[in-house]
């Protein structure tokens, strides 16, 4: 059997594992496969991986509830661990130490994990530090432990502030910051933005660049904000909206509610679930005024879109949240510009949705308007 068509039966084969919550069964079939021949490498990112792709896939068609989502993450992450311990990494000279964690408030840790596992496989001492690490923290271990470099992960576009903070912080510290995950764009805009020493696509990708070594590290002047690299925050339209998105969520709840008297008539779950939808809205658009890219707001809201559809809320429900958002912010150009973008674009029925390629944490089935199925 050729490799590929091998690799293509094993993911199959986790896969029915993971989705009847086996992990006996799961863990049988990726100790075959390292047994049989495949690089324990060739399992973490060509089988496990894989597989974790389609749990997201599944989710987001409507086919996988958060609970089973979330079982099946689980299985796979007890799998990695599994993987660890059967076929230890061959005795080579240490390369060097690397830190990998995830941004604060980013709870998806899987592809660090899956990160820290090949960088061991390769030969480098790992301090996995695991999901929503805080900054503090962060800085406190690098003084502590000296590693050649810090890998960092984050998924979802809201933590692109808090990854900011801790790229600064971390190259006043001197260490070189490698940075990837969804988050961050697929071309990695949002981390040159950001200013990171380097970004990768992807595990194999990253382990490449940290063993030619990362690039010498000038820390930065003393003081530096994040103002001194995004000069757009000094218009403070950030700031103030994300210190008050609670009270743009509520003020847009009840805009609707005048708008479509259906509202008032939902279940405390649906109430919550549309609440729930807003805050994400909200905190998507405070963070397209971070990065001032009006494609990151559209690219969610063309996402949201879609997830809403498969289960069964219009997608066009979303344009009254917009304007009543919007009606909110008449003193904020930028903000009425980025909702204004990506309103044309539901509209339209455009937008790729390119630049995020992971929403919120599932669990957002019901629409921030009516039409609510939950």
């Amino acid at each position: 059997m050729a490799m590929a068509e091998s690799l293509a039966a094993y993911v199959d084969q986790l896969w029915d594992a993971v989705v009847t919550v086996d992990e006996h069964a799961a863990v049988r079939r990726v100790f075959d496969a390292v047994d049989a021949g495949v690089p324990p490498e060739d399992v973490l990112l060509d089988i496990i991986a894989p597989v974790q792709h389609r749990v997201g896939e599944h989710w987001a068609a409507n086919k996988m509830t958060v609970a089973q989502e979330h079982a099946a993450t689980a299985i796979n992450d007890r799998v990695i661990a599994a993987l660890a311990h059967h076929r230890p990494p061959a005795a080579t000279a240490e390369r060097g130490r690397i830190t990998v964690a995830c941004v604060d408030g980013e709870w998806h840790a899987l592809p660090a994990r899956l990160l820290a596992e090949v960088l061991r496989l390769r030969g480098w001492q790992v301090d996995f530090l695991g999901a929503q690490v805080p900054a503090p923290h962060l800085i406190a271990h690098l003084h502590q432990t000296g590693p050649q470099a810090v890998a960092l992960s984050s998924s979802i576009a809201t933590r692109l502030p808090t990854a900011h903070a801790a790229i600064t912080a971390c190259q006043a510290a001197g260490v070189p910051f490698l940075v990837g995950g969804a988050a961050f764009g697929p071309d990695g805009r949002y981390a040159r933005l950001l200013g990171a020493d380097a970004w990768a696509p992807d595990a194999r990708t990253a382990a490449d660049f940290l063993s030619r070594g990362m690039p010498d590290t000038r820390a930065p002047a003393l003081g530096h904000q994040p103002v001194d690299d995004l000069p757009h925050l000094s218009d403070q339209e950030y700031s103030l909206v994300a210190r008050t998105a609670p009270q743009l969520v509520k003020e847009t709840l009840a805009q609707l509610e005048e708008r479509f008297p259906a509202l008032r008539h939902y279940s405390d779950r649906q109430r919550q679930h549309t609440a729930e939808d807003l805050a994400h809205i909200t905190d998507f658009l405070a963070t397209a005024l971070y990065t001032d890219d009006d494609e990151l707001f559209t690219g969610f809201l063309t996402w949201t879109g879609a997830i809403l559809t498969t289960r069964g809320v219009p997608a066009h429900s979303l344009g009254p949240a917009l304007d009543a958002l919007a009606a909110q912010l008449t003193d904020f150009p930028r903000a009425r510009r980025i909702i204004g973008h990506a309103r044309r674009a539901l509209d339209t029925g455009s937008g790729s949705g390119a630049d995020t390629d992971a929403g919120p944490d599932p669990g957002t089935d019901a629409g921030p308007g009516p039409g609510s199925s939950a």
